[in-house]
């Protein structure tokens, strides 16, 4: 009698398993290889290094501030050569603004958008790669390289901070200073929350480019979007409309610097960050999840 017995097929061919079809690791390779990831972690370490030249070339030890004022920032900057994480402070400040939202943005609006656009996509979905798959791994790599950069930016102003003006404890901008113990972990504690509010960056991107085929647009419309949150986050006439602005508490991480710290609007940030996030990866989930995927 024959014992031979034939596999169980379930929802595919013989041996067929979703969980195997487009691996982390692959993706991240994948991304890795492209131009867009390659010189974005670049230019992270090239701007501390040109802050660095621009402190140098400023022969007047005015460090821009021209006498003019510019409350935070003019402070910040004045504390920038006065150490290595007081330069990083610096770097953090001058970039959160824009360039680590254009570069979140770039990561996760290029996502999806840029396999369609090169008519990759139905191919990915063909092999088959179930569709909750390719989102989670394409997701989880995009969120990645963000949090990459955003490390490799800080690390770099901080090594080449303490290098040239070496080690000097964290100084608020309003006077006193941070024990030098826990500079590190305040640097540590500014940079979390900046990622949580990148995170409406990044969910916006990600929604939008599960809806179009071009990258750029997903990627511009994030970036224009939150630049349109700050712009109406400037008028005042709103009044207490701005507080649902996803960038009306982005600026909230200078309360960690206060003594004693001011907490209440960090709290309020993360939680409207994460609420949003949550929303906008949900829709971009549930949109490419009912999509007639045709490039």
């Amino acid at each position: 009698m024959s014992t031979d017995t034939k596999p169980e097929i379930v929802g595919g061919a013989a041996g067929y398993r979703p969980g195997a079809t487009l691996s982390l690791w692959t993706e991240i390779l994948r991304q890795g290889s492209r131009r867009r990831t390659q010189m974005a972690l670049a230019f992270m370490v090239l701007l501390p290094i040109i802050i660095l030249i621009a402190f140098q070339l400023d022969t007047n030890g005015d460090n821009g501030d021209g006498g003019g004022g510019g409350g935070e920032f003019s402070r910040l900057s004045d504390l920038a050569t006065s150490g290595g994480p007081n330069f990083t402070l610096f770097t953090l400040l001058v970039s959160a603004g824009f360039l680590l939202v254009v570069v979140v943005a770039l990561f996760h609006g290029d996502t999806v958008a840029s396999e369609a656009s090169w008519g990759s996509l139905r191919y990915l979905l063909a092999m088959p790669v179930p569709r909750s798959r390719l989102l989670a791994v394409k997701l989880a790599v995009s969120l990645l390289y963000s949090l990459a950069a955003i490390l490799t930016l800080v690390l770099t102003a901080l090594i080449a901070g303490t290098l040239r003006y070496g080690w000097s404890p964290l100084s608020a901008p309003i006077g006193g200073e941070i024990a030098a113990g826990t500079s590190l972990v305040r640097l540590a504690e500014i940079v979390g929350y900046l990622c949580v509010t990148l995170l409406v960056v990044a969910s916006l991107a990600f929604l939008l480019s599960v809806s179009t085929d071009a990258p750029l647009g997903a990627v511009g419309g994030a970036v224009l979007l939150q630049i349109l949150s700050n712009i109406l986050d400037q008028i005042t006439a709103l009044g207490n409309l701005r507080t649902v602005l996803p960038t009306h508490y982005a600026d909230a991480w200078l309360g960690l610097l206060s003594s004693p710290m001011q907490t209440d609007d960090l709290v309020k940030g993360a939680i409207a960050s994460l609420a949003y996030a949550t929303v906008f990866f949900a829709l971009g989930w549930w949109r490419f999840l009912r999509k007639d995927v045709v490039s």
